[in-house]
């Protein structure tokens, strides 16, 4: 039979930079789960992405084992690193602050489907560009 987990943390950790200080501690500390494996597996399962901010949720269990699964970065921060911007609009999509091709937009659309309420890349395309409009980036034609 299967373990049940306890209790489930959803963490924003910046890739390969988990540590067992603040934030993470101060959520997994009461949890009871050894930190300093956490950060251990966490940082080697996502070396590769190095400066990419990846959304954890972590199932814990019992006799506290825990598991994780890394989910695709969130679509904002996505869309700043390839608009190349610090932020979104403080007005929203009433300011500008960037502009992206459509490319670039089916790229991002490509990357967050797995984890979109959506069946196919045209689907999150829609999703992905309202987040950009909220956000003050505009499309390119």
């Amino acid at each position: 039979m299967a373990k049940e987990a306890v209790k489930k943390i959803k963490l924003q950790i910046e890739a390969g930079k988990a540590n067992p200080a603040p934030p993470v501690g101060t959520v997994l500390g009461p949890a009871g789960i050894n930190l300093q494996d956490f950060c251990t597996k966490y940082n080697e399962a996502t070396r590769d992405r190095m400066g990419d901010v990846l959304p954890v949720e972590i199932s814990i269990y019992e006799d506290r084992s825990f598991d994780f699964v890394i989910k695709t970065p969130p679509t904002a921060f996505l869309l700043k690193k390839y608009a190349k911007v610090k932020k979104g609009s403080v007005k929203g999509s009433k300011e500008t602050v960037a502009t992206i091709s459509k490319a670039t937009l089916k790229e991002i659309a490509e990357i967050k489907l797995p984890d979109l309420n959506a069946y196919d890349v045209e689907e999150a395309m829609k999703i992905v560009a309202g987040t950009a409009k909220n956000m003050g980036i505009a499309i390119e034609e």
